[in-house]
């Protein structure tokens, strides 16, 4: 289980966020998700896209009622799960078709790459010129819980190394398979030299 006490994400607000952004390089890459207010979310991608940076969305946990319209704009890359793709799109994602499907309809919401993770079935890498399926490697899965966290963490460190985004997406398959073979949270995540 994954408890979440939210009273520090609660409290993180616009000016903190313009403080980081202030100090960010350009060639910066940002990482969010939705375990802070929905203000802050939009605020934060449309701050740090007219900086330049990268936005990476890991939209989790989806709200409701989904995500305003302004949050797409900006994003370099969202990374939504099947039950959460289905959440932003409308679209029941159960293969690599539907997966494309939904993926469309971000791409058409204004956000610029899409990848959606499908477990065992790797993950969909798609943009406005393409589509691919990426394969995760096959293992015994002991516990998938984190394995979200586990793959947007390590594209995240991918792309900041210089890989592209379909090696990272690669590498982040080949790390969230590691940690499903593992119990626990942050005790599941790989470090570099197991994924290598």
């Amino acid at each position: 289980h994954i408890v979440v006490a939210p009273g520090a994400n609660n409290a993180l607000g616009i000016a903190q966020v313009d403080t980081a952004l202030a100090q960010a390089p350009s060639s910066a890459l940002l990482l969010i998700q939705l375990e802070i207010s929905l203000v802050t979310v939009s605020h934060t991608i449309s701050k740090a896209a007219a900086k330049g940076l990268r936005v990476i969305l890991d939209p989790a946990p989806v709200p409701r009622k989904g995500l305003p319209p302004e949050c797409f704009h900006g994003l370099y890359l969202i990374t939504p799960n099947e039950v959460e793709a289905e959440a932003l799109t409308g679209v029941p994602v159960t293969d690599e078709k539907s997966a494309a499907r939904a993926a469309t309809q971000l791409l058409k919401a204004g956000v610029e790459n899409v990848v959606i993770t499908l477990g065992s079935g790797g993950a969909l890498l798609a943009s406005p010129a393409s589509s691919e399926l990426i394969v995760a490697p096959p293992v015994d899965a002991i516990d998938t819980t984190a394995a979200g966290d586990c793959f947007n963490g390590a594209l995240a460190v991918a792309l900041s190394q210089g890989m592209s985004l379909q090696e990272g997406v690669s590498q982040a398959c080949q790390c969230a398979a590691v940690s499903v073979t593992r119990q626990g949270a942050q005790h599941s995540m790989p470090h570099a030299r197991e994924v290598q």
